[in-house]
């Protein structure tokens, strides 16, 4: 498979600040005959081979780690898969008033939109039957 650029990002980001913070694995980092595709590709061949269909970032990024430090690891053949990266967003305060004051706008022009649909006016006629006395 050829990763998603969210996949692909996240590794990259979580390797670059690894690399910034480890002066080992910065060494490692730049080995010429490893790159991200190929990295991306054995972290997917990782998880496939784990039979799960979810794992940890500390996982994840853990097999990433092993691509670099290990040598042996060469011509990793890209997989046909899907990855879906999920990531916790810190809102700001800010961000947290926006979303309600827009929720709250959706809600009132959805009330609005309600009000002015016309009611079907199914209007019901009441026959009355008069009975006449004969006698």
């Amino acid at each position: 498979m050829k990763s998603s650029n969210a996949f692909k990002d996240t590794i990259k980001n979580y390797l670059d600040t690894r690399a910034s913070e480890d002066e080992l694995f910065a060494v490692t980092y730049k080995k010429e005959n490893k790159n991200l595709d190929e990295c991306c590709n054995y972290v997917i061949e990782c998880a496939k081979k784990g039979g799960c269909t979810g794992y940890s970032d500390e996982e994840v990024f853990g097999w990433a780690v092993h691509y670099y430090d290990e040598d042996d690891i060469k011509n990793v053949k890209p997989i046909k898969s899907r990855v879906i990266v999920n990531h916790a967003i810190e809102l700001t305060p800010d961000d947290v008033a926006a979303a309600k004051q827009k929720a709250l706008e959706e809600v009132i022009q959805q009330e609005k939109d309600r009000l002015k649909k016309k009611p079907s006016s199914k209007k019901t006629v009441v026959t009355e039957t008069v009975q006449s006395e004969l006698f």
